[in-house]
């Protein structure tokens, strides 16, 4: 049973910082990790995304040089800094683990509760 704990989030105004953090537990091995988001009426879209056995990331071209994902693998956990951010990143992050190899980006995940990130 894999269980996904975030943390973070919250309401900042346009250009102020805010930081994530997704703690796993259970049977995970080295998983790709990540987050998506969904905005209000939008679909939900992979944003960023680490391969903790590598430590490899990739990016969402709307997010690519104001966020950073990271991790602390002795803790199972994953952050993601967001930097420099805008109204329009205005939606609820989903912490996302992928259940197979090579799953995540394509949404075969296991989730988190969610956390709302305003920016006004």
């Amino acid at each position: 049973h894999v269980q996904l704990v975030e943390s973070g989030g919250g309401s900042v105004q346009a250009g102020g910082s805010l930081r994530l953090s997704c703690t796993a537990s259970g049977h995970i091995g080295n998983p790709c990790m990540g987050w998506f988001r969904q905005a209000s009426g939008a679909e939900r879209v992979g944003i960023a995304s680490i391969y903790t056995h590598s430590n490899i990331t990739k990016y969402a071209d709307s997010v690519k040089g104001r966020f950073t994902i990271s991790q602390d693998r002795a803790k199972n956990t994953i952050f993601l800094q967001m930097n420099d951010l805008k109204p329009e990143d205005t939606a609820i992050y989903c912490c996302a683990l992928e259940k197979e190899p090579g799953s995540w980006w394509d949404d075969d995940n296991y989730w988190g509760q969610g956390t709302q990130v305003t920016v006004s």
